[in-house]
């Protein structure tokens, strides 16, 4: 079964209407954006370097390997919806990467190096996904469409998202994925944060029912919803002290599901926890979850990504700065050349569920 062919990118269209979907991923690339220079660093040099990292530290911010790998996912799941196939997954990564003239591959995670490997020798899927990295956060980082598109069915998003990591993605790899989609899918129909909107139906935080959703579609005994729950619950406590800084919060967090001395930043359960541990910190306040994702360190651009796209799924694209938004362009194609010219705008705007306007309880 072959993959369609890729449309031509359409023009972005500045001031898109700011709903969940759009909200959802421009937070993404903006948290990729923030993070992308902070990756694989340590708190401490992060702040040797710049103190604390408040906004774009480069004058020509871009999203990286999780903008590009969301958006060729978001392709994919328009093109197919929720008849999407391990098969429909396959013949994509052939047609619009392993297959390509482009030359050599430029560039990702780990997991994806070694899927496009194992593609390249001729091998299917689930064995494509049978390399060293099967764990790693490479589906976490691009599962935020499946929630778009499966908005109030987290159960749903998790299903699809799982057959697009069978490619390239094994046990907790499968697990980080499952996690994100599911908290973006409930995320995109809660109330968002404010005044008189802190809570949920029941009196319950909706950042609470974020959570639990993503906890829902993971096996509890899992190191994905181990972390997740650590994490969770140092943010938590942390919210409950008077006398908590920013970076207290941070060190508990990051403490609470860091590998010390490990030498992978890119583990799905540690980048999983961390993302969702800022979210719950700031109550999902979109700032405050993408620089706490930032300000932590390891693999800070997908977890800044993770946390963006659940803030801004909850708050929709009114809710990240302006400022920031501007500077997210079309993608670069510095990882996946055949998304050259793609904004998250056009995955917005293909996967946005009807009825889901921005700041409406569903």
């Amino acid at each position: 079964m072959s993959a369609p062919d890729l449309p031509p990118p359409p023009a972005a269209v500045p001031g898109a209407p700011g709903d969940r979907a759009l909200g959802a991923m421009l937070g993404l690339a903006v948290g990729d954006a923030l993070g992308a220079p902070a990756e694989n660093m340590k708190p401490s040099q992060i702040r040797r370097r710049w103190g604390r990292i408040e906004g774009y530290v480069e004058d020509d911010p871009a999203g990286t390997d999780d903008t590009e790998y969301a958006i060729f996912s978001g392709l994919l799941l328009a093109a197919h919806g929720s008849a999407l196939t391990v098969a429909h997954v396959e013949a994509a990564w052939h047609q619009w990467i392993a297959d390509r003239d482009e030359g050599p591959f430029r560039g990702a995670g780990f997991s994806e190096r070694g899927t496009l490997e194992n593609l390249r020798r001729g091998l299917a899927a689930p064995i494509s996904a049978q390399h060293r990295h099967a764990w790693s956060d490479g589906l976490a980082m691009r599962a935020a469409p499946f929630g778009v598109f499966a908005a109030g069915r987290p159960t749903e998003a998790a299903r699809l998202v799982a057959i697009d990591g069978t490619v390239s993605h094994d046990g907790e790899g499968i697990y980080g994925g499952r996690a994100v989609a599911a908290g973006v899918a409930t995320a995109m129909v809660g109330v968002p944060p404010g005044p008189s909107t802190s809570s949920g139906p029941g009196g319950t935080p909706i950042t609470d029912a974020v959570i639990a959703a993503a906890l829902s579609v993971v096996p509890e005994d899992s190191w994905t919803a181990r972390s997740l729950r650590r994490a969770v619950g140092a943010a938590q406590r942390c919210r409950h002290d008077p006398g908590m800084t920013q970076l207290g919060t941070e060190r508990a967090v990051r403490s609470a599901v860091v590998v010390g001395g490990y030498p992978w930043t890119d583990l799905a359960p540690e980048a999983v926890g961390l993302a969702f541990g800022a979210f719950a910190a700031a109550g999902g306040d979109f700032t405050r979850s993408v620089l706490t994702a930032v300000n932590m360190g390891r693999d800070a651009d997908t977890t800044a990504a993770v946390a963006g796209a659940l803030a801004g799924a909850l708050g929709g694209a009114a809710a990240i700065p302006e400022h920031w938004t501007a500077a997210i362009g079309p993608a670069r194609g510095s990882c996946l050349p055949s998304m050259a010219g793609y904004h998250v705008r056009d995955i917005a705007e293909l996967l946005a569920p009807a009825g889901v306007p921005a700041g409406a309880a569903v």
